[in-house]
């Protein structure tokens, strides 16, 4: 005789005891914010087993996986000064509008020179190019950042270490979002520019025979993955992102430009968070209804199959997202310069410093929700069921 069905319940897990998971949108220039945030974690001692990255943050994800844990803020500051070296000097007035001013030369040098150790123009420029040619398909060359990627990033170790790396990109051809996950195959150096290769400035990868862009033209976060990927274990998930879904109404045609790209580029954190919780429910109604079924149906083999797939873990997610300042501007994700780069370093510390100052709420056992999401508004985190 069978033995009777177990029905599972959500056990009331501390956010803290749960695998660590680190989650990196894209977002160009903007992601010093990333690197900045990851320095402040290590000092509350938040060591992911797990980094999913796309664009900026497969580059961030690649150098925090492939290098040991004391000298990874290193290698970070490294990519970063380098990136930043094209414009070094500060602004010379004081104000927004001035500092607007500067933001916009910045980024018109960056886009005129490249950035060192990244991507440089190409020339002859890709208009005079023969058509279907490889110069032909973006404005950059990148092959300066496959040499940045194999002197910053131990590949064997991100193959070997055992923390899981995972970058989006997605399939030029067939328009498909694939991830390249480490614990499915070997990450090499092609596949972190894969998931950073923004048409048309840059040009499209190649993998095994296949051409692959920014993953961030489907979706600009590993939110989604993470949680397809892992459905058994408890997950305390930091989710770092570089444009705020939510803004003001733009006043100008600029601000409309920021605007737009905000919201293009910005997580969907509030869908996946109503989508489980409607999950969440249907699989709390179906234990529910096995636990109302008599003996002899708790056994038949249906039963076991549907308890097997209302079994849940439950998520925690800290959502940190960078807010722009006023004299920021559409190329907010292209101003390599040293003051910015440095500001968003700053803005990323601080935080993480100000969620991190409540520890009450990573403490606690999670609620009768399955996933929780703290986002970081003003001074207080918000949570948000």
């Amino acid at each position: 005789m069978n033995s009777p069905i177990d029905i599972h319940e959500p056990k009331a897990t501390r956010p803290m005891e749960a695998k660590r998971v680190l989650v990196l949108q894209g977002g160009g220039a903007l992601g010093s914010y990333q690197a900045g945030a990851y320095q402040a974690l290590c000092h509350h001692d938040f060591e992911p087993s797990w980094i999913a990255g796309i664009s900026i943050g497969a580059i961030n994800s690649a150098i925090i996986a492939g290098n040991p844990r004391e000298k990874r803020i290193a290698r970070l500051k490294e990519f970063w000064d380098m990136a930043s070296a094209p414009v070094f000097w500060s602004p010379f007035m004081q104000g927004d509008k001035a500092r607007s001013i500067f933001n916009e030369t910045s980024a018109a040098l960056v886009a005129t020179f490249g950035v060192p150790g990244f991507f440089r123009p190409r020339f002859p420029a890709a208009p005079l190019w023969p058509a279907g040619t490889p110069q032909s398909l973006s404005y950059y060359d990148t092959s300066p950042l496959r040499a940045t990627l194999e002197r910053l990033v131990d590949f064997d170790r991100i193959n070997t270490n055992g923390i899981r790396l995972s970058v989006g990109a997605v399939n030029v051809a067939t328009g498909n979002f694939e991830y390249f996950d480490n614990t499915e195959r070997e990450i090499r150096p092609e596949h972190i520019m894969a998931s950073a290769a923004l048409p048309p400035g840059f040009p499209p990868i190649e993998i095994d025979g296949a051409y692959y862009w920014d993953g961030g033209i489907v979706s600009n976060t590993p939110l989604d993955y993470v949680l397809e990927k892992e459905t058994r274990e408890d997950l305390l998930i930091f989710q770092v992102d570089l444009f705020s879904a939510r803004g003001p109404l733009p006043k100008t045609v600029s601000e409309a430009e920021e605007r737009e790209k905000d919201i293009r580029f910005s997580s969907r954190t509030r869908m996946n968070t109503d989508k489980n919780r409607r999950i969440h429910n249907a699989k709390l109604a179906v234990r529910a209804l096995i636990a109302k079924l008599p003996d002899d149906l708790k056994n038949d083999p249906l039963v076991g199959i549907l308890n097997e797939a209302a079994k849940e873990n439950t998520v925690t997610v800290v959502h940190l997202i960078y807010r722009s300042k006023i004299h920021e501007a559409s190329s907010k994700d292209y101003d390599f310069s040293r003051v910015a780069m440095v500001e968003h370093w700053e803005a990323g510390e601080r935080d993480v410093y100000q969620s991190m100052s409540h520890p009450e709420w990573l403490a606690r056992p999670q609620s009768d929700e399955t996933m929780v999401t703290y986002d970081l508004c003003g001074d207080e985190p918000i949570e948000r069921k």
